[in-house]
């Protein structure tokens, strides 16, 4: 079964021929793309009454945690959550983190593990469903720039520099694994997009992860690698002899 996500605008040009057949899910808030300097501002597009009269099974939301405007973000989304809950809808939000701040010592901590792990930790209290989360490559973000509380353990006793482990540990912060965590697939490079692809499923597998979402790297290339590439995720998780590490 194929998914398509969409905002408001475009779901309604399809929804009445579509809707019954394929699950949309309706991304109700984005930027403008238009903004410089840059601001990691989402703001609201649409209603979730709207999607829902239009069919869809399901809302999505970015918040940027950690920008100066996550506070209206977390207060809008978590209102359009729970709007989309009264309506059955099910509910899928991107927890991304975005401060130049983060970028300390040398390294980019916006992927790493105890950082977005507190980010898919406020996610699912807003009542989240599915957390989507870029994959972690590193962790040690609390203490390298100085931010919120951690503990020592985080480092020696609940996670290691392994992957699945960095993964594990985001996954542990979706209430232990009862709210889904799906990762990003990661941009498109080219040849290395098919094994990368797998690597970041087998990863999220292993780690008990729920899925991966992989947009450039299937639909910006002809059809048949796109669905090739699709169909070798898919295999990762109909395989009974890729289990929970």
């Amino acid at each position: 079964m194929q998914r398509r996500l969409l905002n408001p605008g475009s779901l309604a040009s399809v929804s009445r021929r579509y809707a019954h057949r394929i699950p949309f899910v309706v991304k109700l808030n984005h930027n403008d793309g238009l903004i410089y300097p840059t601001r990691y501002d989402q703001t609201l597009f649409g209603k979730v009454k709207q999607a829902y009269d239009m069919g869809a099974a399901a809302i999505g939301a970015t918040v940027y945690f950690g920008s100066e405007e996550s506070r209206h973000q977390i207060q809008e989304i978590s209102e359009v959550f729970d709007q989309a809950h009264q309506l059955g809808m099910v509910t899928i939000l991107w927890t991304y983190l975005r401060n130049s701040a983060f970028a300390a010592d040398g390294k980019d901590f916006h992927l790493a593990a105890d950082l977005t792990g507190q980010a898919n930790h406020l996610g699912v209290t807003i009542k989240a469903d599915i957390i989507k989360q870029k994959m972690a490559e590193n962790n040690g973000g609390y203490n390298a720039v100085k931010v919120g509380k951690t503990h020592p353990k985080v480092y020696s006793d609940l996670t290691s520099d392994h992957p699945i482990d960095l993964v594990r540990y985001q996954v542990a912060n979706c209430y232990m694994g009862r709210i889904g965590l799906i990762n990003s697939g990661g941009a498109a490079t080219g040849e290395g997009d098919m094994a990368d692809a797998v690597r970041t499923a087998v990863i999220n597998k292993r780690a008990g992860g729920m899925g991966l979402i992989s947009g450039r790297k299937a639909f910006q290339r002809p059809m048949q690698e796109g669905v090739k590439l699709l169909n070798a995720i898919q295999d990762v998780y109909l395989s009974r002899d890729i289990t929970i590490a």
